[in-house]
């Protein structure tokens, strides 16, 4: 069944408005890196979003999408996090270096998981078909491991209450958007024998 005219909307003004984001968020953000180009994790953070959210764009459409309003709200929170966050200078808690090497490794889980997504990646909770190869064979959610994990290299060098209390909501707010897609995928059965085979949201043992 298609969109109806109103879901269809909503789905353009989505992708518009987070294109507009991304790109104000990016300005900001090479101006800052410009000012002090020792900042490196600033430009690995840019290309992590700019992966996350750009690929959202082009993303396909979906046969079921949660157009809940509390789901709306939530991807809202979850994509657009990062425009909350101080990037004027903040405390390094360990060396540049080392905080990028920890923002390379979660960039690279990132795009593990989109390449064996491919275009079933998207924005809001939805059944783009389901994936159950590459890093999806281990963890159920490999593309927001890889986000908390670029989330933390960005945090070490850039700390700040403001910037911690960012992440803490953000990741608070990603179980629930977890939880909400995990409760739409799993009215497909090929879905839920899935989560038979893989037990682990986030990480094997724990969640």
């Amino acid at each position: 069944m298609g969109m109806r005219r109103a879901q269809f909307v909503t789905e353009t003004v989505l992708r518009i408005f987070t294109a507009a984001a991304l790109f104000l968020y990016v300005l900001a953000a090479v101006h800052q890196y410009l000012k002090d180009p020792s900042r490196i994790t600033l430009i690995f953070f840019i290309f992590a979003n700019i992966l996350a959210v750009g690929l959202a764009i082009f993303a396909r459409v979906p046969s079921e999408r949660d157009w809940n309003p509390f789901s709306l709200l939530v991807t809202l929170f979850a994509t657009f996090y990062f425009v909350a966050f101080k990037i004027e200078p903040g405390i390094r808690l360990i060396p540049e270096f080392w905080a990028a090497g920890i923002q390379v490794a979660g960039i690279l889980i990132q795009i593990y998981a989109k390449w064996s997504l491919r275009r079933s990646f998207g924005l809001l909770p939805a059944n783009r078909g389901v994936v159950v190869f590459g890093p999806y064979r281990v963890i159920r959610h490999p593309m927001y491991l890889g986000y908390f994990v670029t989330d933390i290299g960005f945090l070490v060098a850039n700390f700040g209450l403001r910037n911690a209390f960012i992440v803490f909501m953000q990741w608070t707010v990603q179980v629930v958007r977890i939880m909400r897609e995990e409760r739409l995928l799993s009215k497909d059965d090929t879905y839920r024998r899935y989560m038979h085979r893989v037990r682990y949201r986030l990480i094997s043992g724990l969640f």
